[in-house]
């Protein structure tokens, strides 16, 4: 597309923002009060995915069969009973029933002017919308990322379901295949199943979660099994079909497997198609996202910011880069320091973890000792309900004496790993860790008895000494 000419530029701005998810509304929100005219260009609703389709309705169904397992697990409780119409009704008034107007009047409050439509940079500092050409001094991409589809014979015959079908659902379906063992595909299928669906997940990995210690998706699979989710580890769908209003999915090996729905919840990628990074030379890297430096400058004059990026694909992220880009477009530049990013999946039990994992550490060279402690040994576990089950471990540099990573399993999880992001980001000393009592009787303790496990020795298979990068643990 060629750029467009001075003259056909009616509007001039001080910062355009690409995409009103998260990571735009933090830039936005930075900028409000410093007197610069801002523009926001949203293609569909202002809040982006995590506000309509992914973390506020995702959490909301999880809630309810995570409540109903708290029950079973503590004496002297009844099974509470789910009125699927109420739980959806919740669901639909957090998502503001898909109407966006609330959030793009606090954008506008904050000083944005809105623009809807899809933007595209045609030019250095130009943006066009539509048949609206802007001018922009600064341009900020935040334009997120889509679902991934797999490349499946027949795909194209199927109604296939994304995250955004499963969590805006009028009704659970009788059962359904859900493709994908990452955090996504463990969401989606736990939240299924606590709804009464017979669930069957189908992983190319050999386990879940991969990007995360072996342990992690061991105790999630034990967990799969205890609620009567199908697993399929190891297995490609490779041809679907449909039978009579079903879905049959042929999987490499030759099984085959059959629900009323598909549900493809892989991940999702970049969104750089059709944003115009060419017009500036701007190339995707490697990950398929915009490659950014420290300040998440990504070209003279450009930033971007949130998944787009492929930095870490977490709200909190897209959150923590826009404004680290809005106080460089402020002339206060800062570096983003990505060690300590907290990543959680909200199954049952939770997944935590910050930092480095094992194979990380090994990778960079850090020879590591871990300590771990099982939750069983915690009081608070014992007080918390009959059956629960879970561990915390901690990695420690053996040379510079403080945590790289950590991750636990359990309830809260994602509560309680806090105390540690806060260790690995401010470098605390293990020594300090190791003097300071956590309350009792809470699972924050867990932190206390792993720190204490790290001297315990001789290490067992629980807590391993790594003695170089080279050797197994």
């Amino acid at each position: 597309m060629a750029a467009a000419r001075e003259g056909d530029v009616a509007e001039r701005y001080d910062v355009v923002i690409l995409g009103g998810g998260p990571a735009g509304e933090a830039v936005v929100r930075r900028l409000d009060g410093a007197g610069l005219r801002v523009a926001l260009v949203e293609r569909e609703r202002v809040g982006g995915e995590c506000a309509y389709w992914a973390c506020v309705p995702s959490k909301t169904l999880l809630r309810a069969p995570e409540v109903q397992t708290e029950a079973r697990l503590v004496r002297g409780l009844t099974q509470p009973r789910q009125r699927w119409a109420q739980i959806a009704a919740y669901r639909d008034a957090l998502i503001s029933d898909l109407d966006d107007a609330l959030k793009a009047a606090k954008m506008e409050a904050a000083g944005a002017t809105l623009m809807r439509g899809t933007g595209r940079i045609s030019g250095p500092g130009l943006v066009t919308i539509g048949d609206r050409t802007v001018e922009a001094a600064h341009i900020v991409v935040a334009t997120g990322t889509g679902p991934v589809i797999p490349i499946i014979d027949g795909l194209d015959q199927i109604p296939l379901w994304t995250t955004r079908d499963v969590y805006t659902m009028a009704a659970p379906p009788e059962d359904a295949i859900v493709l994908g063992g990452g955090p996504v595909g463990i969401e989606t299928a736990q939240m299924l199943r606590g709804h009464g669906t017979r669930v069957t997940v189908v992983q190319e990995d050999r386990r879940l979660l991969p990007r995360e210690d072996a342990a992690v998706g061991e105790e999630l699979a034990r967990r799969f099994d205890e609620d009567g989710i199908e697993l399929y580890l190891g297995a490609e769908g490779r041809r679907v079909e449909d039978a009579g209003g079903r879905i049959r999915l042929f999987l490499g090996d030759g099984r085959c497997v059959e629900a009323e729905r598909l549900v493809a919840a892989i991940g999702r990628s970049p969104r750089v198609e059709d944003v115009g990074l060419e017009e500036i030379g701007i190339v995707p890297g490697e990950s398929g996202g915009i490659d950014v430096d420290a300040r998440c400058r990504a070209a003279k004059g450009v930033w971007a910011v949130g998944d787009v990026t492929a930095v870490m694909p977490f709200t909190h992220v897209a959150h923590y880069q826009g404004e680290i880009a809005a106080d460089d477009i402020l002339g206060r530049p800062r570096q983003a320091d990505y060690r300590a990013i907290p990543r959680v999946v909200f199954s049952t039990p939770e997944i935590a973890a910050v930092g480095l994992t094992p194979e990380q550490a090994r990778e960079q060279g850090i020879a590591i000792e871990l300590g771990t402690v099982s939750l069983e040994r915690l009081a608070r576990t014992e007080t918390y309900g009959y059956g629960y089950r879970g561990f915390m471990t901690v990695l420690a540099d053996r040379d510079r004496g403080v945590l790289v990573g950590a991750y636990a399993v359990g309830p809260l999880a994602s509560e309680w790993i806090g105390a540690t992001v806060l260790a690995i980001k401010a470098r605390i000393p293990i020594e300090t860790l190791r003097d300071t009592p956590m309350q009792f009787p809470t699972f924050g303790e867990a932190l206390s008895y792993a720190i204490a496990d790290l001297e315990d020795g001789p290490f067992d298979k629980r807590t391993r000494l790594l003695a170089s990068p080279q050797e197994d643990p």
